[in-house]
């Protein structure tokens, strides 16, 4: 991440347009398939203009995948062993479906770079990432031992939970074209009351 430092507000302006637009251009073609003259374009700027905040491609790509990393642990740090486990794990489906109707680019990029082998952010995924999971493996295993919730992977649990909520931001246009007369709100409203059903099913004792 780029070292913190007085900008004026035109180059605070400049750089958020920049991120903004890189994160439009990498969400849609990937790393790979995005170029510097794609994302000055989308931004309103000069190609030199935009060397000027970032030196590379892989500068604004390596600074977007962080702000995202912190962003898509969030929901997860907020489970607790002293909540009621199903509203705990709920409570953090109910948030990871939120993220997909707020910030669908956002898990594109996310998705785009897992497809790639995850070459920016594989020390991420071993490290802050699998610390969490195994963290809240625990607590969800205690749950278990302690017959408030149903038997199950805990693992699987959250690559289930992965899977069902992203799957709204990652394949929204599939879900457009199957869903063609249905608004946002209520694509997601119904997602979250099949996704409450499910879960609570699955994991009451």
């Amino acid at each position: 991440m780029r070292k913190p430092k007085s900008r004026t507000r035109i180059q605070q302006k400049n750089i958020q347009a920049i991120l903004d637009a890189a994160l439009e251009v990498f969400s849609q073609f990937g790393f790979r398939g995005s170029t510097l003259d794609q994302i000055a374009t989308q931004a309103g700027l000069s190609k030199p203009n935009l060397l000027y905040y970032f030196p590379s491609k892989e500068a604004i790509h390596a600074e977007l995948l962080e702000e995202l990393l912190e962003n898509w642990l969030a929901p997860l740090h907020e489970i607790t062993a002293d909540g009621d486990p199903i509203e705990e794990i709920m409570g953090y489906v109910h948030r990871k479906l939120q993220m997909s109707r707020d910030f669908p680019r956002e898990s594109r990029l996310f998705a785009n770079e897992i497809l790639q082998g995850a070459p920016r952010i594989m020390e991420a995924i071993t490290g802050d990432l699998k610390t969490l999971v195994d963290e809240k493996v625990v607590i969800i295993r205690q749950w278990s031992a302690e017959g408030r919730i149903a038997e199950t992977d805990p693992y699987h649990l959250i690559f289930s939970i992965w899977a069902l909520t992203q799957h709204y931001a990652d394949f929204d246009v599939q879900v457009r074209a199957i869903l063609p007369d249905q608004r946002d709100d209520q694509i997601y409203a119904q997602a979250d009351d099949y996704l409450t059903k499910l879960f609570t099913r699955l994991l009451t004792a």
